[in-house]
């Protein structure tokens, strides 16, 4: 399948088990429209990817890093495996295009929502290490999760960096404005605005506000700072 292959040319992996790859970017909402086996949408793989994720990278900021005690390589390692940070990493290789999802929960943004695509980015690299073992799931953590950590912590420390630069610089006050409220009580998604002294600097979406401020943080820098790289989460 022609959406196969182009995938696995932009993830820069090719499975020998295709199956594994389909397996890892069905949504079980398409699954469920399909009338497939329970166990056969991304779950599972997802369980395993969650796992390898972890170790591929504590061992990295623990090699990384000697000079951090336990509590620093805890933090920073919650940071990254996040459920926002991993929806982040999802936009250079716009995950979201690719999964097979049902009608109704992509009539709904399903193809956007930072949950389904952090899950199936796990899934993802479960699939990886099934197909190529765990150098294979290695690689692609590495390329796409922990080759950039500097920017990274940029991302995930967002709010508090943007605080430090407007107190340094002296631009103004800042604050997060809520723009929207979408989806149900269960599942909503939260728009929010950063503003720097009354003027709108960058917009964000999380599934709680506080998800969508570090979101809104983050654009916000790169704006002050002229930077080009905003990946989006497609």
């Amino acid at each position: 399948m022609e959406k196969m292959r182009e995938f696995q040319d932009l993830i820069g992996y090719h499975f020998q088990n295709e199956g594994l790859l389909r397996q890892a970017l069905t949504h079980s909402s398409y699954a469920n429209e399909h009338h497939m086996k329970k166990t056969y949408n991304n779950e599972r793989l997802e369980f395993l990817g969650d796992a390898v994720l972890e170790i591929v990278t504590s061992e990295h900021l623990f090699q990384s890093h000697p000079d951090w005690a336990e509590g620093e390589l805890t933090r920073v390692r919650a940071s990254i495996v996040c459920e926002q940070t991993l929806a982040f990493c999802t936009g250079a290789i716009r995950l979201g295009d690719y999964l097979f999802m049902g009608k109704g929960e992509e009539h709904t943004g399903g193809r956007k929502r930072k949950s389904i695509l952090s899950d199936a980015f796990e899934a993802v690299i479960g699939a990886v290490y099934l197909d190529g073992g765990f150098a294979g799931a290695k690689a692609f953590i590495t390329r796409f999760v922990l080759k950039d950590l500097e920017h990274m912590q940029l991302f995930y420390d967002s709010k508090t960096i943007l605080q430090e630069i407007l107190q340094n610089d002296g631009l103004g006050t800042l604050e997060y404005v809520l723009l929207e409220e979408l989806g149900p009580y269960h599942n909503k998604t939260y728009r929010i605005e950063a503003r720097v002294g009354g003027e709108p600097m960058g917009c964000g979406e999380g599934p709680t506000k506080k998800a969508a401020q570090q979101e809104a943080a983050y654009r916000t820098i790169l704006r002050l700072k002229g930077g080009s790289y905003v990946p989006e989460v497609h």
